[in-house]
């Protein structure tokens, strides 16, 4: 039935369950699992909600994108791979995840998105 199925993952515990929940489903139905993280774009303001907590250089934010995108799809990876199911990872920047979200469903042919129904 399903045979691409598209995981977008904040890290949160919720988004961490759908996971889990996916690679199953996708063991039962021999899909394969598109991990996917959006990140906003690198600013050299930091923020917590809506409220500035810190600055730092651009390339330190751009490192710490890297570091939660690798955190977070590496939980999925290790999901799958441990039920034998195929995952690719991909991660990129922008402002508006829904979109993103969108975007990558159809550039990568997926038919089904699971997603935790809110997060972060």
């Amino acid at each position: 039935m399903y045979k691409n199925i598209l995981v977008p993952t904040d890290g949160s515990p919720l988004s961490r369950a759908a996971a889990e929940k996916a690679v199953k489903l996708a063991k039962t139905m021999g899909a394969k699992i598109t991990a996917f993280f959006a990140a906003p774009a690198a600013t050299p303001v930091l923020y917590k909600g809506l409220l500035p907590v810190g600055l730092m250089t651009t390339t330190e934010h751009k490192a710490l994108v890297e570091k939660a995108a690798a955190q977070n799809l590496g939980y999925i990876e290790n999901l799958a791979k441990k039920a034998g199911v195929s995952c690719k990872s991909t991660h990129v920047t922008d402002e508006y995840p829904a979109s993103a979200i969108l975007k990558i469903d159809k550039k990568e042919k997926c038919d089904l998105i699971y997603i935790a129904s809110h997060g972060h």
